[in-house]
This record gives structure tokens, sequence and C-alpha cells, in this order.
């Protein structure tokens, strides 16, 4: 168990005690949890870090740790109630040019952290023992003491930061048209505010990426979705909707795709940047998985062919090493990287300097390319586990998986008529976390769709007891697993 999920659980159980303690009173030493509960001291130290920042608890240096006291003022009730009003003047301007509709819930269904016990087939990041931690850790360290690691960085990043991105995309990329960003996310959200204005179309893959969709609802754009095949996106379907909608952006997963794991087909790879640019179209290119593969040549990103300046390209750090190793870069040429450039600035200033700085040591280290050949090596053997285990506990819907060659997501298409919410909310209560197919749709869903990811996993004995569990949930719900 890692230090981080030990924390959490003795932080839930101190929570739990606190009633017993008057405000004021002192809880046990830091010495007496360690032997209570088997825990290292690091662990009860982040654990109270936790109830301090929640204010429940007080530490006094040399003293201890007490109970929070909690004034009348504190703990005062407000009525709010004005802001309902105040709150849903945009929701009743859905539709109309310029509403801005902020809804998470697909995206916070795949961040949320299952309970104690319940396997994460909804995790969207590696699992801890996948992670690069000792590595990340010694980045930062060596980081810290550089001098002036802790000075205001470029506002584009770091050029040595920029340099290595290019050099990764290739295609004649120079440091110049690379801006570095504070994940892939917020790259995204960027790209939407600096290319297409409020009320105007959107394209977007169908199915494709829940954040996506969120960011382009709250910037007040209209999602078009364009069906996929094996291939990808469906280059006849991607032209007539840009000719019909006048859409000046069309954002795309050519690898590696979210949820589906398709990889763009080679034949469309020029042919989709020639459609967008006739129609004086961007692509946005989100290259977040290209360093999750699972062993296999990989084709280069679409930015490195695009002779145009047609392709904004967003190449993103996070999915090969943890959740809050938020940075990533963006790459444009021509003066749509000014625009991106003063979104950026206008929004956050610039990514902190000392996270630059880990960054290009963790990627310039040997244990970099250590570390992708392992989590290649591991999602492989988790992909290759959660297969066969679908194919064994539910034969009919694992028809339809196919083997991804990267990533960390299969896509299960479940018989007709299946009650997605009931059979998720079924596989919650057998002790496994499902991701519903319907966040993943602009419009209505073709059909009903779980995505099981087995990143966010142990290994392959618990992702085989994790199929067992929805296999579970199959026979309580009454959905077909023949």
């Amino acid at each position: 168990m890692s230090n981080g999920s030990s924390s959490r659980n003795l932080a839930d159980a101190l929570r739990s005690e606190l009633q017993r303690y008057l405000p004021g009173q002192k809880l046990p030493s830091s010495r007496a949890l360690v032997e209570r509960f088997g825990v290292s001291p690091v662990t009860v130290s982040q654990a109270l870090a936790a109830l301090v920042a929640e204010g429940l608890v007080t530490t006094r240096p040399g003293a201890g740790a007490y109970r929070a006291h909690h004034s009348t003022e504190e703990i005062r009730t407000i009525d709010t109630s004005w802001q309902q009003v105040a709150l849903t003047t945009e929701d009743q301007r859905a539709g109309e040019p310029g509403s801005r509709i902020v809804d998470a819930t697909g995206i916070s269904t795949n961040l949320a952290v299952p309970p104690p016990n319940v396997i994460a087939f909804n995790g969207a990041y590696l699992h801890p023992s996948l992670q690069p931690e000792q590595a990340i850790g010694a980045a930062f360290a060596r980081a810290a003491r550089r001098p002036g690691a802790w000075q205001r960085p470029p506002l584009e990043g770091l050029t040595e930061l920029r340099a290595w991105f290019a050099r990764e995309i290739g295609g004649g990329i120079t440091p110049a048209e690379v801006l570095i960003t504070a994940g892939g996310q917020t790259a995204l959200t960027t790209a939407l505010h600096a290319l297409a204005p409020p009320g105007s179309p959107v394209l977007v893959e169908s199915p494709t990426y829940p954040g996506a969709l969120a960011a382009a609802r709250a910037a007040g754009l209209r999602l078009v979705p364009i069906p996929m095949d094996d291939g990808g996106v469906r280059l006849d379907l991607l032209h007539g909707a840009l000719i019909a909608t006048r859409a000046r952006v069309f954002y795309c997963q050519p690898l590696f795709h979210n949820p589906t794991g398709a990889v763009l087909a080679h034949d469309r790879r020029r042919q989709i940047i020639e459609i967008a640019h006739a129609a004086n179209a961007f692509v946005i290119e989100d290259d977040f998985a290209r360093r999750v593969g699972h062993g296999g040549p990989l084709p280069p990103p679409l930015v490195a062919d695009d002779p145009y300046g047609t392709v904004v390209h967003i190449s993103s750090l996070t999915k090969p090493t943890s959740p809050s190793f938020r940075i990533a870069a963006m790459v444009a040429r021509g003066p749509v990287m000014e625009r991106l450039r003063a979104i950026q600035i206008v929004g956050s200033f610039f990514v902190p300097r000392p996270l630059q700085e880990a960054t290009l040591d963790l990627v310039g280290s040997p244990a970099w390319s250590r570390h992708l050949r392992t989590i290649a090596a591991g999602l492989r053997d988790r992909r290759d586990a959660m297969v066969s285990a679908l194919h064994r506990e539910l034969p009919g819907p694992a028809a339809s998986v196919r083997a991804p060659t990267g990533g960390h997501y299969l896509w299960l298409r479940l018989p007709g008529g299946t009650d997605e919410t009931a059979l998720t909310s079924a596989a919650l209560r057998a002790g496994v976390a499902v991701s519903p197919g319907r966040a993943y749709f602009a419009a209505e869903a073709p059909a009903p769709h779980l995505r099981l990811g087995f990143a966010d996993t142990a290994g392959t004995d618990e992702i085989a007891e994790g199929v067992h569990r929805i296999a579970a949930a199959f026979a309580e719900t009454g959905v077909t697993a023949a």
C-alpha cells in the first residue's frame, strides 16, 4: 500500500474519532499513532496535515496535535438562496450564442477516488506502483537546488524544456513554436478559447474525451459529433460537417483514442489536414497517450506532417508520470501562437519554474527511458489480463472489445436497452468502480457502453477479481453476459 493511501485511511480513522475529544484536547502522540496503526511516522504526519488543512486539528510545535476550536462565527450558516437565481441565468440561455454551462460530471466520475476495497476501473492515471515516484522526488530535490530555480521563468516556458518537446515531436518543430502549459486539460481549454468564439460550432469525434466536451460547453461552444469506425474519425462525415456548420475547429485524439483506444488509420492522417485546411479550420490534436504505448512502433504526431500550420498539438507528461505532475506543451505555428500565449498569460501567468526544472531533470535522466519501458510492459500485461477476464466472465459483451496497442482503456459495448446508471451502481455495490459510456458522447449515444480502465490497478489478480465483480453486477441487473 502506498504512503498516500495509508495516510488517507489513517486520516479517515482519526476523523471519525475526533468527536471523542473536547475542543482543545490533545490527541495521542505521533509515536502512539505509529504503534497503534502500524504505519510509518511519515504516514502519521501526512494524515495529521490533512486534518489540519480541513480545520479539524491544530498542531503546536513541540507540543503535539489538538482538536481544533470552532468559533460561533466559523460554524454559522448564511442564506445563499439568492445564488440560485444568479447562477441559473446562464442556464436559462442554454442554446443561445455565448451561453456557458459548466458541468464537470463526466470528468469527476473518472477523477473520483473509489472508497476503500473498491477496485478502480474508472481510473484515468497510472497505479502508484507504476508511477516513477522515486525518480520524480529525486528530480524535484535536484531542481530545487539549482541556482535561479525559484525565480520567474520565461512566460512561454524554459527554452531547454521547449526544445526537448520540439525534438520529441519532430517534423522540424522549433522551440519558438512550443508553449509550456500546466497540464493537458489547461492546454485544451486554452486552445478552445483561442480558436473558437462563444456560440460557434466545434467538431469532435464520437465518442470522445468528456473533458473536451466539458471544456467546450464551458466556453459556450456548440458541439457537433462526428462518428468513428475502427480506423478513427470518418472523413466523409468530417468533410460534410465542416461544410454544413462552417466550423473552424476539429478536436481529435489520433493516437490511443479515449475511450476506444483506436489509432487513426495511416491513409487518413494527411487527409484530415487537407480537409481542415480547405475549410480554413484548425485541428486540435490531443496527443495525451503517446508515452503510454504498449511497446509497438508509433506513428508521428499529425503536427509533424502538417505543412500549413493547421494543427494545434497538445503533448502531456501527466499520463506516464503522476496525476499531480501537471505539465504539458502546446505546439502551434503562425499568428495563433501569440493568441494562445496571450490567453495563457491572462489566465495563469506561467507554469511554476520548479516544476519545469524538475521535468527537465526527469526526462533527461537514464531513469526516464527505463520507466517508459516498465509502464509499457505493465500496461500490456494488464490489458491482456482484462481482455482474457472479459471473455471468460462476459463472453457476449467481450466480443465487441478491441485490445488497444496503447493507452489505459477498454471500450465495452453493452446489450441494447442496458441501463448504464443501474449497472454502474450495481458494480459499485459489488466493489468495482466503472465509467458509464454516456458521458463520452456529445449527443445521443448509439448504444450503451462502459469504459474500463486497467492502468489504475495493482496487477492482473486485481483485474480478474474486478471483472468477476462486474459479472455479478450484470447478474444483479439482469444484463445478458453470454
